[in-house]
């Protein structure tokens, strides 16, 4: 009894025999373990990552195109794929269901992606008479939209058929372009402009290049030759692009692909060409990725429809755009073909109708018209000077323009939404419809009162035109006026340019705001900009000659004022838009797709659902596997016998012996004596523990009162386990194994052991520290409140605790390199000081002294980094 009280309390030596053989597969299994352990570390970061940039990708205001998708889920897919083949070579046999859940998920995933569209119906070619608005998937929307004018509503609409989507898909086949198409999408930077300029100019010409099938040439040259002895054998027609998505009730892609007019027959096939190969333009291509539609889902059908040679035409708004609460009807016209208006290459009347019991003119604003579009006789079209006589005069008569407002209200009311409408009037008088589709409408951005400083007006550059677009935004001006000036456009720069074509619809997810000197608020850009929610200010004559790029302005389109400078107040009353792409087909496929990535439903991992058969997600894989991987680590240590003869002895000036097996490059040189001194230690996490150990000196045991002391005898006397030999007052079996990164210790002070095992570097990741406490001399009582005491000052520190009976568990991870050598500190100190604490735990006073102390010496003396719990008790 008394020699077991005297080995506690610090006396004798126990002789242990090693094996050298034995510490060189040690340091063969660490490095083997250490190497597959930081492989899945370094697989589980870039998972979460990647997994981050999904989740910013819905939520942040950035577009994104299908390529995002499929690179991020086969990154997604491969780093966890890796983190299951590292935690099986970590444990062999003990996990490999993870790999039948990974591909349950990567399946569900798989089909999300390579969703595509049936084709429902096999035609090549429909005629007018045919086609309806069910007919869209086939024909697209402006063609099915045209068939329901002609053929449901009773519309006056030109002759004409479509090229459908099973032409479209024909004619790729045939030239078997779309798996070169696929190719060039992968391997360029779809947001780098100058990659998708050429990504545009290379897929249009293979396209261009490409041979017409002849089972699709003769289904075509058919209708046209019964159109021909319709019509007459000087039929010209118009190949208007119909694509999949166009015209659609939340995007219009309005002017970003191609029609060609007054097409000849020798030209036929190759304009139908042209206007497939235009779903590649740069415009087209843009719009398409900053709204969110997938390539592949994108089928080009082509409408080709008998050639109007309109003396005047135009577009209809059948509510006001800029304002969902006004109902007024806007009719715009102007002198010749509607492609004036559209493009934006010129000015148009303007005449505004209201509805009631009858409707009623209420405004007009008559522009000067110095130019308008006319058919050839042979072919194409001319854009030619008006006459004197047309230049100031309405184009259109009010008898027209109200039978044109009574339309557009009867097409608005089948469709149950408002209607942006083109039309055209022969040099006969007949008026044709030649488009429909919905108006998007934006909420009135008007602020019902705003007061604004006096001296802004002093700001003002210019002020004029008409609010294309409303809202308010500031930036650097970049003037652009050739297509190659959309390579150098800078990130938030305010478009500056002449005419407001659709071909700028391009740059318009990089701008600001839109400032040009023609054009009006029926145009394609116009439209393409309220859909992207860019103010636009049209029709500013000399903006380009008065604003000098690389200039900060303000525009408030609202007002059609362009200031010098930053406006805060005027930026303060900007409103936040939803996501651009929040509800596209692109948008909706990730927020699907995610759904098998990013939640998260293993969170606790003592339940018992926590296991392989329970990862419904990626990060529930991630999740597990990292959890797991970090157990298997832990346990290195603990489950290998120290081989002391293979080690080195600690030489330090303190009575303690700690032997130290260096696994990797734990020492800073090679050690050949049987000593190795603290300087020459480059284990980051011992060195930590260290300062901790040697922080504060031991005040030796607390005064034993006699109850404590009777404890001790006793379970001395019956307790076998607890003799062990001693020889300082600290004992002996202290073991280090050690890398540069890595420690594990065993220890025994006393009568109480712990283990602690610990990667500390500098990738925040990778770090964790697992502690285990147990033991002591007194009784079961006082060990449990020993653990308790501990447990309960580790938890002040972030620790996460588990206490069973007198054995104790503590674990961090995650944090950076500072703060987890701290957390080694606090461990350190804790080891030495808390040694025979057990035997007052059962007296308050002496256990809050001792509490009370130990957070002084920590938060005083301990600790360096980190910022500490204030506590006094």
């Amino acid at each position: 009894m008394i020699g077991n009280i005297l080995r506690y309390l610090g006396f004798k030596k126990t002789f242990i025999h090693h094996d050298d053989e034995e510490a060189e597969q040690i340091r063969i299994d660490f490095k083997d373990r250490y190497h597959n352990f930081k492989l899945l570390l370094n697989a589980n970061n870039k998972a979460l990552e990647i997994m981050g940039d999904i989740e910013q990708a819905l939520q942040g205001d950035e577009p994104f195109g299908m390529a995002f998708i499929r690179s991020n889920v086969t990154a997604v897919s491969v780093n966890v794929f890796k983190l299951i083949k590292y935690l099986c070579e970590l444990s062999p046999d003990k996990y490999e269901e993870l790999f039948d859940r990974f591909e349950s998920i990567q399946n569900e995933i798989s089909g999300l992606i390579e969703h595509k569209k049936t084709i429902s119906d096999p035609n090549f070619v429909l005629p007018l008479e045919q086609i309806y608005k069910e007919s869209a998937d086939s024909t697209g929307s402006k063609m099915a939209n045209l068939g329901e004018l002609k053929n449901r509503i009773g519309l006056e609409v030109p002759a004409g058929f479509a090229v459908t989507s099973s032409a479209y898909y024909r004619f790729l086949s045939h030239n078997d372009i779309q798996a070169e198409i696929n190719r060039r999408f992968i391997a360029a930077d779809l947001f780098n402009m100058e990659d998708l300029y050429k990504l545009s100019s290379d897929i249009q010409l293979m396209i261009i290049r490409g041979e017409i099938p002849d089972d699709l040439k003769h289904d075509m040259m058919n209708l046209w030759k019964i159109m021909e002895r319709e019509k007459g054998n000087n039929l010209k027609v118009a190949m208007r692009s119909s694509a999949l998505g166009e015209d659609g009730i939340k995007s219009s892609f309005a002017g970003q692909y191609r029609s060609e007019l007054n097409v000849s027959p020798d030209h036929f096939f190759h304009s139908y060409k042209e206007v497939v190969a235009s779903k590649y333009s740069l415009q087209a291509m843009s719009y398409r990725l900053n709204r969110g539609f997938r390539d592949e889902d994108i089928a080009m059908c082509v409408g080709c429809i008998e050639m109007i040679d309109a003396a005047a035409g135009g577009v209809i708004y059948s509510r006001n755009p800029l304002n969902h609460m006004d109902d007024t009807i806007f009719i715009n016209s102007s002198w010749g073909l509607p492609k004036v208006i559209v493009d934006g290459g010129g000015n148009c009347d303007t005449i505004k109708i209201s509805r009631g019991e009858s409707l009623k003119i209420t405004g007009r604003d008559i522009k000067t018209k110095e130019t308008k579009y006319i058919c050839l006789n042979e072919e194409g079209i001319s854009k030619i000077d008006t006459s004197e006589t047309e230049r100031n005069s309405q184009s259109i008569s009010d008898e027209t323009a109200l039978m044109l407002a009574d339309k557009a209200i009867k097409i608005e009311e089948y469709y149950g939404v408002p209607q942006d409408i083109e039309w055209a009037i022969d040099t006969n008088g007949k008026v044709y419809f030649l488009q429909c589709r919905p108006v998007i409408q934006i909420e009135n951005e008007i602020p019902e009162s705003c007061e604004l400083s006096p001296e802004l007006g002093e700001k003002i550059i210019e002020q004029g035109g008409i609010t294309a677009s409303p809202g308010t935004a500031c930036g650097v001006v970049h003037i652009v006026s050739k297509g190659l000036d959309v390579l150098e456009f800078p990130e938030g720069a305010v478009l500056v340019t002449q005419q407001a074509l659709p071909r700028w619809a391009s740059i318009l997810n990089r701008a600001s705001a839109v400032i040009t000197e023609q054009g009006n608020f029926a145009g394609h850009l116009a439209s393409v900009a309220r859909e992207f929610r860019i103010p636009a200010i049209f029709g500013i004559a000399g903006i380009t000659e008065k604003l000098k790029s690389g200039e900060t302005v303000t525009v408030d389109a609202i007002s059609h004022t362009v200031y010098c400078g930053r406006i805060e107040e005027l930026l303060a009353r900007k409103k936040t838009s939803r996501h651009i792409m929040d509800g596209s087909p692109v948008f909706e496929t990730l927020q699907k797709i995610s759904r098998h990535i990013i939640p998260l439903n293993l969170v606790d991992p003592d339940s018992t659902e926590f296991k392989p058969y329970s990862c419904l997600t990626y990060h529930d894989i991630t999740r597990f596997a990292h959890e797991k991987s970090v157990i298997e680590m832990f346990d290195f240590g603990r489950k290998r016998k120290f081989p002391e003869r293979s080690s080195k002895q600690l030489h330090y000036k303190v009575p303690m012996q700690w032997w130290i097996l260096n696994l990797d490059d734990g020492f800073k040189e090679e050690v050949r004596n049987k000593y190795v001194k603290i300087e020459n230690i480059a284990s980051v996490p011992m060195l930590a523990l260290w300062e901790g150990i040697i922080a504060v000196v031991w005040d030796g045991p607390p005064p034993i009162d006699g109850k404590g002391l009777a404890s001790i005898m006793f379970q001395a006397t019956t307790n076998t386990a607890l003799n062990v030999g001693t020889k300082s007052k600290y004992s002996e079996r202290n073991y280090f194994m050690i890398s540069k990164n890595f420690c594990s210790l065993s220890t025994r002070l006393g009568f109480h052991f712990s283990t602690l095992e610990a990667l500390v570097g500098e990738r925040r990741i990778e770090n964790y520290i697992s502690f285990r406490f147990k033991g002591g001399a007194a009784d079961f009582e006082r060990r449990v409140l020993r653990v308790k005491f501990i447990g309960e000052i580790l938890e002040e520190y972030g620790f996460r605790i588990e206490s069973r009976e007198d054995s104790m568990s503590a674990r961090i991870e995650g944090y950076d390199q500072e703060v987890m050598k701290d957390k080694l500190r606090i461990l350190g100190y804790l080891n030495i000081h808390t040694r025979q604490l057990d035997m007052i735990m059962t007296i308050p006073a002496r256990v809050n002294y001792y509490k009370k102390k130990m957070f002084k010496d920590i938060n005083e003396k301990v600790l360096k980094n980190a910022d500490v719990p204030d506590r006094e008790q």
